[in-house]
Order: structure tokens, then C-alpha cells, then sequence
């Protein structure tokens, strides 16, 4: 049976762009994220997190930096009714500074690797599923990935996914 997705950029369309984000401390949604994913899972969407993660590439955080944050977040929306269903991110970037992330991988947007691999983990219905973000590569990624891609450019998150749920 097909899934329809609601796949969400983190950075600059979650939570508040700060370069290179890892610590919760510095952490702060968006306007009406939080809403904006107790929406998508009220209207039967999963939630997925597409996020390029250089940072990890840069020597500046770890994987499990990252790993920690993703499960705050979470522990943060269930006090709310919200919940996201999965986090898929990019820790390379091909001019790393730790060898071992240094890669012209598939994942790193705007390829569509994970939004790739989300479809095949949850049986994911593309026709039916958007992805939101705030850059040009998270669009180019969507229509990579043959789902319909929608630009958020600040204020209401609620308000820029609404349309999307039908």
C-alpha cells in the first residue's frame, strides 16, 4: 500500500538557519512548524526530514551530534501532537575536511537520494507527496525525485504546506 509524504528540508524551513546547526541550545522553529507538521499528521502524510549536513563533512559536529538533535526535535513535537516519522541525512560534501565524508555522494541535495530511498522505505506515493524547503536545491531535488517540490520563503509554515494536504 502507497504512503503519501510530506518530506520537510531542516535548516532554514524547520527551524531557524543557523550555520551549522547542532547544538539544541541554539535550536528554534520556525513560525508554525510545529503546526505545520501536526497538520501534515492529522491529514494521514508521514513526515520526512531530507537534510544535507555538511557540518559532519567540516570536522564541526559528529553523526551522533546530529542523531541528537533529530531525537529532541522529535521529543519536542510529541509534547506538542506532532510527530516526524523519519530523518534522512547528507553527511558529505566533496571538498571535506574529514576524508572519510569526502564524496560526490547521491544524497546530497539537490540530488534526490534520500528523497530516493524515503519512497522505497515507506512506499512512498510520489504523485502524492510534496517537499518543502526554503533553497533552489531543495526544489531541483523534488523534481528530481518526480514529487512536486514547494518553496518556503519565511513567515508561516502552516501556512506555505496548507495548500499541499488537500
Amino acid at each position: 500500500m502507497a504512503n503519501k509524504a510530506a518530506f520537510f528540508d531542516r535548516d532554514g524551513t524547520l527551524n531557524v538557519d543557523k550555520a551549522y546547526l547542532y547544538r539544541i541550545e541554539e535550536f528554534e522553529w520556525t513560525p508554525d512548524a510545529v503546526e505545520a507538521i501536526r497538520a501534515c499528521n492529522d491529514k494521514g502524510f508521514l513526515v520526512i526530514v531530507v537534510t544535507n549536513q555538511s557540518g559532519v563533512a567540516r570536522g564541526y559536529f559528529t553523526e551522533e551530534d546530529v542523531k541528537k538533535l533529530h531525537r529532541w526535535m522529535n521529543e519536542e513535537l510529541a509534547k506538542q501532537g506532532a510527530h516526524i516519522d523519519a530523518f534522512y541525512y547528507c553527511p558529505h560534501h566533496p571538498e571535506a575536511a574529514v576524508e572519510a565524508y569526502r564524496q560526490d555522494c547521491s544524497c546530497r541535495k539537490p540530488k534526490a537520494g534520500m528523497v530516493e530511498q524515503a519512497c522505497r522505505d515507506f512506499s512512498v506515493e510520489r504523485g502524492s507527496s510534496f517537499l518543502v524547503g526554503d533553497a533552489d536545491r531543495d526544489i531541483e531535488c523534488a523534481s528530481r525525485a518526480g514529487i512536486r517540490g514547494v518553496k518556503y520563503e519565511g513567515g508561516s509554515l502552516l501556512a506555505c504546506v496548507r495548500p499541499c494536504l488537500g
